[in-house]
């Protein structure tokens, strides 16, 4: 059991690795067999930016099988051998988070855990399987599904960044949901549209740039009425469409306010949630890719509605990058 003069005494000698997706940064714990304890209070030790290591979240790698994890086991034999394990930054559970899905999939191929060569990883979460696939870089050009257009600019982050697609599953929404989101910095409450994507999420639209810079997101924005099980809040400032990607593509910028963890420089399931949105208020013709522009880099998402537009697939592509690797001592 840890004690508060020695907090990570239970994970003495564990190894980790450290890294990010769009500078939303993930702790990696190695426990392949599932012999550590996750006590919320050292997770969140772990996490603290003076006190830890610091991170958005705390991912522990363990094999699906051994988890002891409802559903996981039926998630191995399905073929998803590893499970993303994954704690907010206050040691609380989440259900998925699609950057920390792609940087949980670069870590089992750096590692050796599955094939260097593998084209695609079926990665186990409490979101069910998630199907991870290697992509082309789109930092030379626009990505249009599995290709890339060579357009003469640069695009989003580095041409080493390892990028991946990952099937985020369904999405839903409900229209005729009503909430009001009041937040610091912006002077009246707005209405907010739910979306769910494995994580619940609220999305609110605002009419320019300099508002999405106001928003003061150090306290939790309130939301009347209060979800049952929390939900991160996302600000979307919608931009002109890009005609240089097939079937065009719109343009968003956002910031997101993660529940158990504050603001983050990037949110995956978020990102997902404000396309999603934006699509929805745009109308049925509007693009189905889309660019997320968050402070950390840039997301690439593509949308597939059903006929009504209220629920569909969605899947989320992105950069992953690991900066450090060490012992827990």
């Amino acid at each position: 059991m840890s004690t508060p003069d020695t907090p990570f005494a239970a994970w003495t000698d564990v190894s980790f690795v450290k890294g990010h997706g769009t500078q939303n940064d993930f702790v990696l714990l190695s426990d392949d067999d599932s012999t550590l304890e996750m006590h919320p209070e050292t997770v969140a030790t772990l996490a603290d930016r003076r006190a830890g290591l610091g991170a958005d979240g705390i991912i522990r790698i363990v094999r699906s099988a051994a988890s002891g994890i409802p559903g996981a086991a039926e998630q191995a034999e399905a073929g998803a051998e590893w499970f993303m394990d994954y704690y907010n930054n206050d040691g609380s559970l989440s259900e998925m988070c699609g950057n920390g899905v792609r940087v949980f999939a670069h870590a089992l191929l750096t590692s050796g855990r599955v094939p260097a060569d593998a084209r695609e990883i079926l990665v186990g979460t409490r979101d069910g399987i998630k199907a991870v696939r290697t992509t082309l870089n789109p930092a030379l050009g626009v990505q249009t599904g599995d290709d890339v257009v060579d357009t003469g600019t640069a695009g989003p982050g580095s041409a080493s960044d390892a990028w991946y697609t990952i099937d985020m599953g369904e999405w839903s929404l409900d229209p005729a949901s009503s909430v009001l989101v009041t937040t610091g910095g912006i002077d009246v409450a707005r209405p907010g549209l739910r979306v769910s994507t494995g994580n619940p999420h609220t999305v609110v639209a605002l009419a320019e740039n300099a508002e999405l810079a106001a928003a003061e997101l150090r306290d939790a924005p309130v939301l009347d009425p209060v979800p049952a099980q929390g939900s991160n809040v996302e600000y979307i400032v919608m931009e002109p469409a890009r005609s240089d990607v097939a079937g065009g593509e719109g343009a968003l910028r956002m910031r997101v306010f993660e529940r158990g963890v504050g603001e983050t420089r990037s949110c995956g399931t978020g990102a997902c949630a404000a396309a999603i949105a934006a699509h929805h208020w745009a109308g049925e013709k509007s693009p189905l890719q889309w660019r997320v522009d968050v402070p950390g880099g840039q997301l690439r998402i593509e949308i597939e509605p059903n006929a009504e537009g209220t629920s569909g697939r969605v899947s989320l592509a992105g950069p992953a990058v690991l900066v450090a690797s060490g012992t827990i001592s």
